[in-house]
């Protein structure tokens, strides 16, 4: 069978399983990474052996990320940090622009924990401000999904953007740097699209039966919330850490030769997220004042984080197994010969895939295992970066019914289906649009190569 009958069959396991027959993403994409290596005539390995390979690959690369970064997340939640974040942008915009503060919230909190984690610790605010003014409460709903579900999908450490980045060979300074300016522009377009809804269709916030947290994140928060100051430390100091470390890498005569190690270590995003956790942990303890609120809120960190990573390594199992099925060859000899044209394609497969199963997550691992080939080989035509920064914009299209973040935004939120799609769902779509032009014109203007 040829490579890309090989890869029609698995894109339909991938996209039957999930949304046809409503099976996890884990058995789905491990089903059909077992049917590619089945399929590949005359393999080097077995087909279990193959499997295997391309998810302890993966596992090993990206899972100690992952869980440091579940950790991270669940103790900056229960310590109470994102109402100290809020708050102080709230502070430092004003009252009226609440709205832009929640969205600025959302996208710094998008980056350490999971979008619906950050969306269930920001809808009370949302909720809050609206009692206050009687107005403007789907704008302030509308706010922090656009800006927590754009980091969610661009900026690493969290689990979407971290894969694709490490299929394409994108170091996490690259990524985080390009993610966050992307994110911001498309997040500041989905605003406005949240203002002009909000005039359009008042909506006023209804009992919602879900508004509880998920399990992995329900745990009581702290009773003393931390300053700002160790709120915000955590979060910057894995971006500090891998910036320094990528900075002294491509120019160590700018550093003292005693410093360099230090930085070479502290540098690495393995070391730099365990100590990212570790000061969250602290952080987490100085305001509970108790060791055992801090281990059984890692405990359902690193619940959380189990789940997500099984998912991610079973993409890189798919992944692998699609390269070896002779993938690079074909997808070099059809890769479009313009530097940008790979951008949009990217962006569309993703989309496509998005729209058709409904997780966002599992599209990316996809169109990274099916374009991965193309990128590795060098024959993308523009840098690495943008074809990431491009697939996540893609994940952001056509959110509906499929998706477990649509039924998490409308339920807890109050809102109908009509009116989801019609608000959230419409503005993630423009906002991927946008990234999608954003990236487009960063690439052309900063190709990297």
């Amino acid at each position: 069978m040829t490579p890309l009958g090989i890869l029609a069959i698995a894109l339909a396991i991938v996209i039957g399983g999930v949304l046809v027959l409503r099976l996890h993403p884990f058995f789905v994409l491990v089903a059909a990474a077992f049917v590619v290596a089945v399929l590949i005539p005359d393999g080097e390995l077995s087909a279990g052996e193959l499997v295997a390979e391309g998810f302890g690959k993966t596992a090993r690369g990206i899972g100690m990320v992952v869980a440091m970064a579940a950790i991270l997340g669940s103790c900056l939640s229960a310590a109470g940090a994102a109402t100290q974040i809020v708050g102080a942008l709230q502070r430092l915009l004003g009252e009226r622009r609440t709205p832009l503060a929640l969205m600025a919230s959302g996208f710094v909190l998008g980056i350490p924990m999971f979008a619906d984690s950050a969306f269930f610790l920001l809808l009370p605010l949302a909720r809050a401000a609206w009692q206050r003014t009687g107005r403007h409460y789907l704008l302030c709903v509308m706010a922090i999904v656009a800006g927590a579900t754009m980091s969610h999908s661009l900026v690493p450490p969290t689990p979407g953007p971290l894969f694709v980045a490490d299929a394409f060979g994108v170091d996490m300074a690259t990524m985080i740097g390009f993610g966050s300016l992307v994110g911001l522009a498309s997040a500041v377009v989905g605003l406005a699209y949240a203002h002009w809804a909000d005039r359009r269709w008042p909506i006023t916030p209804q009992a919602a039966a879900a508004d509880e947290p998920p399990a992995a994140a329900a745990v009581s928060p702290a009773p003393t919330p931390p300053p700002l100051w160790a709120s915000l430390v955590p979060i910057a100091v894995p971006v500090v850490c891998v910036s320094l470390g990528s900075w002294a890498g491509s120019s160590p005569e700018q550093f003292p030769a005693w410093l360099l190690p230090l930085l070479k270590l502290a540098g690495e995003r393995n070391m730099a997220m365990v100590i990212a956790a570790l000061l969250a942990m602290l952080v987490l303890a100085a305001s509970s004042r108790s060791l055992t609120f801090v281990r059984s809120t890692v405990a359902a960190g690193i619940q959380s984080a189990g789940s997500v990573l099984l998912v991610i390594a079973a993409g890189g199992a798919l992944g692998g197994a699609l390269r070896a099925a002779g993938l690079a060859e074909v997808f070099t000899d059809l890769a479009p010969t313009s530097g940008l044209a790979l951008v949009p394609v990217a962006w569309a497969v993703t989309a496509t895939i998005r729209i058709a199963q409904g997780s966002a997550t599992v599209a990316m691992i996809t169109t990274a295992g099916i374009l991965a080939p193309v990128v590795l080989e060098g024959a993308a035509g523009c840098h690495p970066v943008y074809i990431a920064i491009a697939i996540g914009c893609g994940s952001k299209m056509g959110m509906w019914m499929n998706d477990s973040g649509f039924w998490v935004i409308g339920t807890t939120a109050g809102l109908s289906e009509s009116q989801t799609l019609k608000t959230a769902a419409a503005m993630l779509s423009i906002e991927g649009a946008v990234g999608l032009l954003v990236t487009l014109a960063l690439a052309a203007a900063f190709p990297l190569v």
